[in-house]
């Protein structure tokens, strides 16, 4: 199903019903360049420090500052060792504002509260995902978000899937496996292929499995289930796959501050403890006057 959100960007019954008996929800045309502006600017400012530092290091003689956003990234890396890449994470929790200020985006957080209602705390686990090309880490493996946080009563978790590119089936869209989202949490390893340790659901939960790629542009959105199962495949085209995922739960579930600070992002109860973006970089879940 993909469709754009009614005039007041909150989903529709239709939607929501989708939602609930598929896992997934693709959303077309929701943000706007205004909306990716804060996010782009953040990562244009992650790369060029990872430009300096290879630069200082000299592993690279070219910071490739006319390289456009989508290639810059591919060009610094271009022949380079996997392990080079990874020195940087392969998902990344930059406390930069331009992060609080996409997360907070009343856009998303419309379509969020269409789901789970209006006491929303975003998750400490969010990651900005530079697929870059050749990597092998690029490829990660069939596997349910809830084995990240298996002890945690934190459920639902709605996990907003935003494309800072356009995704495909040569650079790595997202796969979902629909209709998985009532599936238990199903055993798992660490995948062995590439050096980032990946969960990855055993091979035996795979029998029968019906893969189903979202090819999506800038502007969209993917919500899906943390117990949805799904995957995206390698990069292989000449520039970077961006993406960012973004976490969303109740307030009465498990913050998972073992996994870092998220912050109350919108409560219709208690609108005066929202977190501030000071408050946010600060490591404050909440505003506290």
């Amino acid at each position: 199903m993909e469709t754009i959100l009614n005039a007041s960007r909150y989903l529709t019954e239709e939607q929501a019903e989708f939602y609930r008996v598929e896992g997934y929800l693709v959303l077309k045309g929701i943000l706007d360049d205004a909306d990716m502006a804060p996010i782009r600017e953040a990562l244009m400012d992650k790369v060029s420090r990872i430009a300096d530092e290879l630069l200082e290091a000299g592993i690279v003689d070219d910071l490739m500052e006319d390289a456009p956003f989508e290639k810059r990234l591919a060009h610094l890396f271009k022949g380079r060792p996997d392990s080079d890449f990874l020195k940087y994470g392969r998902g990344w929790r930059d406390r930069h504002p331009g992060c609080y200020e996409f997360m907070s985006n009343p856009k998303i957080l419309d379509a969020v509260e269409s789901l789970i209602g209006p006491e929303i705390f975003c998750s400490p686990v969010y990651n900005v995902r530079p697929k870059v090309p050749g990597v092998a880490a690029g490829a990660v493996p069939w596997h349910q978000d809830k084995s990240y946080w298996p002890e945690s009563n934190a459920n639902p978790v709605i996990t907003v899937w935003i494309p800072l590119v356009e995704t495909n089936d040569e650079n790595g869209c997202l796969m979902v496996w629909p209709r998985t989202q009532h599936t238990k949490l199903l055993s798992y390893h660490h995948e062995t292929i590439t050096s980032t340790k990946y969960l990855e659901i055993d091979e035996k939960h795979l029998a029968g499995k019906k893969e189903l790629s979202l090819p999506v542009k800038p502007g969209d959105m993917i919500l899906f289930n943390d117990r949805c199962i799904h995957a995206s495949g390698p990069n292989n085209s000449d520039g970077v796959r961006w993406s960012m995922d973004l976490r969303y739960q109740p307030t009465d579930q498990d913050p998972m501050p073992e996994r870092g600070a998220g912050f109350l992002a919108r409560s219709l109860i208690h609108p005066e403890r929202v977190a501030t973006r000071e408050d946010w970089i600060a490591e404050r879940p909440e505003h506290d006057e």
